[in-house]
């Protein structure tokens, strides 16, 4: 969806289930932004705003609604051949831009060009280890917010390690396909169910 699209008091009702002078008191009592077209007066509500209200109500945000991640980039970093290319063949054929580093050196390379929403990133590598990455990763405000997904056969002292560098959730190896699809769709904020479209 368009995010500058608004939608009238009517859109907003059908959306909601409700008639559309519920939606226009909820206006006129400040629980809905929204503004006044001059001269007609009639109601507009901009679709983030509307998204808001849904949110802090409780009420549920359609699918069309929501906002889509700012790309669809996943940025892999492992530095075993096999099971990289078993991953990135995976998350292709969900439709993600997917790019891989063979390391922490590469991967810091592939950051600044790649620019993923998402990093999958194995803590076990030579040379510079996951943790190291991790660690300079939050330590820089460019990637403070870039979702990591640590993907790994680690120990679970060690996932935890990995939490607490900054990583936004784990995944332990050997691990299910759909697991994957699931945990990078989490974090990219798109339905779980729906992981794109698998061909």
């Amino acid at each position: 969806m368009d995010k500058t699209r608004v939608l009238t008091t009517g859109e907003a009702a059908k959306y909601c289930g409700v008639n559309f002078r519920t939606v226009i008191r909820w206006i006129e009592r400040g629980r809905l932004k929204a503004y006044k077209l001059p001269g007609r007066g009639d109601h507009r509500i901009q679709v983030d705003d509307f998204v808001d209200f849904l949110e802090s109500n409780a009420m549920p945000v359609p699918e069309e609604l929501r906002p889509l991640p700012a790309s669809n980039k996943v940025l892999v970093v492992e530095d075993q051949l096999e099971m990289a290319s078993a991953m990135r063949r995976v998350l292709r054929r969900a439709g993600y831009d997917v790019e891989v580093a063979a390391d922490g050196f590469a991967a810091g390379l592939m950051l600044a060009q790649h620019q993923p929403a998402v990093v999958t990133l194995d803590i076990k590598m030579p040379g510079m280890d996951g943790y190291e990455v991790l660690k300079t990763m939050r330590e820089q405000a460019v990637y403070k917010e870039t979702k990591v997904l640590v993907v790994s056969a680690e120990t679970a002292a060690g996932m935890q390690k990995a939490l607490e560098f900054g990583a936004n959730d784990i995944l332990s190896k050997p691990f299910d396909n759909n697991e994957l699809l699931d945990k990078v769709a989490a974090l990219m904020g798109l339905p779980v169910a729906a992981n794109m479209v698998v061909v």
